[in-house]
């Protein structure tokens, strides 16, 4: 079995115009986090199920009947980058012309250097929860500070575009916690704060 096969996806959206900046984009939703945010809006995309829901040659179908509709496809989750077959699934991508965007927590400096590397990706969009020192509490797991800053100093070097972005739970979180989080930003590098939201729909179907 080869690693593209084992994907697990777990959700598919056809057409978006706010996940991708500046471009009307697909998203694919992969199954499996090492995180767990208490306020995560994709929660049932935390635990891996064998297979996924969906197979990549059904989301590769869908995306060749939208060549010429579509720029982009972001690669959100769960994380991706816990996804072994995600190299080969950019590459399928590249191959039809689509501009990839990515969707990471920063937990896998590894795999994020292998498709930086490899110009597998145009965008990253980078989580950071909290302060490192708050991280345990706000995604839900004891983490690798390093790890974190490692992906952070990867994506201020790549040259493409990129954000950070943090999610204001204003139940646990404070201005003073964003004004921490923002001097972990490089700089030069753009910061986005978004609201809390309780669920958001992957559009399985």
């Amino acid at each position: 079995m080869t690693a593209i096969s084992e994907l697990a996806i777990g959700g598919y959206h056809p057409a978006s115009f706010i996940d991708y900046p500046g471009k009307v984009a697909a998203v694919v939703f992969f199954q499996g986090c090492n995180f767990c945010c208490p306020y995560c809006h994709n929660a049932q995309l935390i635990p891996r199920n064998r297979g996924g829901v969906l197979t990549p040659q059904a989301i590769f179908a869908r995306l060749r009947q939208r060549q010429g509709q579509l720029a982009g496809v972001v690669l959100s989750g769960g994380e991706p980058t816990l996804q072994k077959g995600l190299p080969d699934f950019c590459r399928d991508l590249r191959g039809m012309g689509y501009a990839i965007k990515l969707d990471t927590n920063g937990s896998n400096p590894n795999r994020l250097a292998l498709l930086l590397a490899e110009q597998l990706v145009d965008y990253v969009a980078m989580d950071l929860k909290a302060s490192f020192e708050r991280y345990p509490e706000l995604a839900g797991t004891q983490i690798d500070p390093n790890a974190l800053r490692r992906s952070v100093r990867l994506i201020r070097d790549s040259g493409i575009g990129h954000h950070f972005r943090t999610t204001f739970d204003q139940s646990r979180l404070t201005e003073e916690d964003l004004v921490r989080v923002q001097a972990l930003i490089p700089s030069g590098s753009h910061y986005v704060v978004q609201p809390c939201r309780s669920f958001r729909s992957t559009g399985a179907g």
